[in-house]
């Protein structure tokens, strides 16, 4: 078995964290990482020991490295293709049909919605992104839900295996980055949200939330993430009048700290699988506030190591931070955190990680022949 990863190369969120945490499971001989684009994401592969090929582009619309692609994929007798992400999955209807390759993703967000805000070019690409999740001969769903949305879109259940996301748990917090560093005080509520700038993540939402606190009690955000709409997310702050309470903090690789320097976690997401952020949070003992999406209620319980509210609710929302701050005011929320922590550290692991998607590869290899 030799299994070729194909993705952007741009990606600076939970997708590239994932790739990268699988990869390390497997050997360099076993499995190969080729992206679009030369930056941090392929050498932070490099450092954690992951062969990496670029197969460089000149624009997102250059197909040229798709003959290049065919080409490595005989040379170095691959047998399965593993794509993430839209264009990767557009590229794989012709790396299936030149090479006849088995050909499997992971699906890392909503198809249908990974294009939204962007006109008439977003809904083309929508429709190719759809077209091209519906040719695979395998798939990974990272959590029950996901796997059903899929089953939702005609994609028979046969085909997908469930396989949690995992991260490496470790027995200590994170060093946190000193408070004041990040503009905030020892004495704030503070929340850190892990996120793309993106329509999707639902910033607004949690912008409305705390808009809706009591200005004497409000907390702090730390936004960790860069993307799309920044300046319209700048903006919004400042029409609502949080702009001493948000900081934008923009692409972090020290994102453990900034959970350890945090009283809670949040996701506000409209459409998510398994959130990798929400197991990062775990890890540091930072409970969390999650609106109800992918598979978030596979790890947090209401009320006990969280709270989960309806997608688009701020009302809820604002609720939700307001008895996490009751929480913190009465002792509670630490020990939250540390429940959180000993649940997610036992069904997480990169070892099931591994586990599950080496026995979906060889199934589906058996199934080939």
């Amino acid at each position: 078995m030799k299994v070729l990863h194909l993705i952007t190369g741009a990606e600076t969120g939970g997708s590239r964290k994932h790739v990268i945490t699988l990869l390390e499971q497997f050997g360099r001989e076993e499995a190969v990482l080729a992206v679009m684009h030369e930056g941090p994401f392929a050498e932070e592969a490099r450092a954690n020991g992951i062969r990496t090929e670029v197969f460089a582009q000149s624009s997102r619309y250059d197909l040229s490295i798709l003959n290049k692609l065919v080409q490595f994929i005989r040379s170095e007798n691959f047998t399965i293709l593993h794509t993430h992400g839209p264009r990767a999955n557009l590229f794989g209807i012709y790396l299936k049909k030149k090479t006849g390759i088995c050909w499997v993703t992971t699906v890392h967000s909503d198809p249908a919605l990974d294009f939204v805000k962007s006109g008439i070019k977003g809904k083309v690409f929508t429709a190719l992104s759809m077209y091209a999740v519906k040719k695979m001969d395998g798939y990974f769903a990272v959590s029950e839900r996901f796997k059903q949305n899929l089953m939702n879109l005609g994609i028979d259940g046969r085909k997908i295996q469930t396989v949690y996301n995992g991260i490496h748990f470790t027995d200590e917090k994170a060093a946190p980055v000193p408070r004041r560093e990040l503009g905030v005080e020892e004495a704030d509520f503070v929340l850190a949200m892990v996120a793309r700038l993106h329509p999707i993540k639902g910033h607004t939402v949690v912008f409305e939330a705390m808009k809706a606190i009591d200005e004497a009690e409000r907390p702090h955000l730390l936004l960790v993430g860069d993307g799309p709409i920044k300046a319209e997310l700048e903006k919004e702050t400042a029409r609502l009048g949080l702009d001493s309470h948000v900081h934008f903090l923009g692409f972090r690789s020290d994102v453990d700290q900034i959970y350890a320097a945090a009283d809670l976690a949040l996701l506000a997401s409209y459409s998510e699988s398994f959130p990798l952020a929400l197991l990062e949070a775990a890890n540091q003992r930072v409970p969390i506030v999650t609106t109800d999406v992918g598979g978030v209620k596979e790890l947090v319980e209401d009320g006990s190591t969280g709270w989960v509210v309806p997608v688009k609710d701020a009302a809820a929302y604002a609720e939700a931070l307001r008895q996490a701050i009751r929480r913190q005011e009465e002792g509670q929320l630490q020990e939250m955190g540390e429940i959180l922590y000993q649940y997610a550290s036992s069904r997480y692991s990169l070892e099931q990680l591994e586990e599950a998607t080496r026995a979906q590869y060889e199934r589906l290899l058996r199934k080939q022949k």
